[in-house]
């Protein structure tokens, strides 16, 4: 494994995944862009969103995702997050069935039971994908989706920038962020038994740089990535 702590430019005090989204909970939604991850699920041509039945979300946050699935006619979606204040607004949303608080790599939900299950923006907070593919492969019913979305390792390195919140007084405050090279994750998916249908990588393009003009000095620099896979 690589460490982040080796490109890290922004040398924040570092807090730990509940700690900061917790603070981050009330701002989160007015500073992710679906850019980052729901621009890529709508490339994916598969799966049939709307023959989803079963879902387990998995790091569901504030439930940004679970709406975005809802919209497309999924259901039976249940939500997995370690802070309770992203909970809360997810709750608000409407869009699962069921919200607990919990890890996405050991969610307590009901084994083999789901069609599908999504991952969004939560690796570079694990120390190990491997046990977020292995807990998606023990939910998943035989011939289920795992799709994930990740940040790409390359826009990671090449920014030196970890995912980070500022407070209400203005101090900035990294989230513990990993390195996860691709190659980390083909393996561990593999190791836990998916193979893989189809890939898309997010680049810095136009689009960014209108949202956010400092980054074009990284135009073309991958930003994103999703992954989906089959079991």
């Amino acid at each position: 494994m690589i460490p982040f702590s080796d490109f890290d430019t922004r040398r924040y005090p570092t807090v730990d995944v509940a700690t900061g989204y917790g603070a981050w909970a009330k701002t989160y939604e007015g500073t992710v862009e679906d850019l980052m991850d729901i621009d890529l699920l709508e490339r994916l041509s598969g799966p049939e969103w709307a023959s989803v039945r079963r879902a387990a979300d998995l790091g569901c946050g504030t439930g940004r995702t679970g709406a975005w699935l809802r919209g497309k006619g999924a259901r039976g979606l249940d939500g997995v997050d370690l802070t309770p204040e992203m909970l809360a607004i997810a709750e608000e949303k409407g869009a699962h069935e069921s919200l607990r608080v919990g890890d996405a790599t050991d969610s307590g939900l009901e084994g083999g039971a789901y069609d599908l299950v999504i991952s969004s923006l939560i690796d570079e907070h694990l120390p190990d994908v491997g046990p977020l593919y292995a807990e998606a492969a023990r939910l998943a019913r035989p011939g289920a989706w795992l799709v994930m979305v990740t940040f790409h390792p390359q826009f990671m390195i090449t920014t030196g920038m970890p995912t980070h919140y500022t407070d209400t007084r203005g101090r900035s405050f990294t989230i513990a962020t990993h390195l996860h090279l691709v190659s980390d994750h083909v393996r561990a998916a593999v190791a836990a038994g998916w193979q893989l249908r189809e890939m898309h990588e997010g680049v810095v393009d136009d689009r960014w740089v209108e949202l956010k003009p400092k980054w074009a000095k990284f135009r073309s620099t991958p930003v994103s990535a999703v992954y989906a896979w089959q079991k």
